[in-house]
């Protein structure tokens, strides 16, 4: 249950929110083994000034990646934040700053969850053998 925020400074359609809303579910699922029916995606493009090193960029791009703690290695998440950042340079364009940043944040299985259950719960009943409802994968 991933979710997804991504911050962008600059123009930008909605052939382009589309395609990275898309593009972003389905990295979730591929790279990270994310299940995509519950992968939230958020766009938003950034109205205020973006600066990097001071000084006011056109461009800008900000991918934050939630997931629960302890479900990725570290192989993983990397060849996560390389794709993430082709397909943000792909479809944002080639004058996107050195310092765009992709982010893999780690939650603690007991602090976050979905409709009103933790990820923690749903963990401990699929260890005890007990149905954990719709969406029991962890994310």
């Amino acid at each position: 249950m991933p979710f997804v925020s991504v911050k962008v400074a600059g123009p930008l359609d909605g052939a382009q929110v589309t395609r990275l809303r898309q593009g972003i579910t389905d990295l979730m699922a591929e790279m990270l083994g994310k299940r995509a029916d519950l992968t939230a995606v958020l766009i938003e493009p950034v109205a205020g000034e973006w600066a990097i090193g001071a000084e006011p960029v056109a461009r800008a791009a900000h991918l934050d990646a939630t997931v629960t703690l302890g479900t990725n290695t570290a192989p993983e998440k990397a060849r996560f934040i390389a794709a993430a950042h082709r397909l943000l340079a792909a479809l944002l364009g080639p004058d996107l700053p050195l310092a765009t940043y992709v982010v893999v944040s780690e939650v603690p299985a007991e602090s976050w969850g979905y409709a009103g259950r933790t990820q923690a719960e749903r963990a401990q009943e699929r260890s005890q053998g007990r149905d954990a409802g719709s969406g029991s994968v962890p994310a």
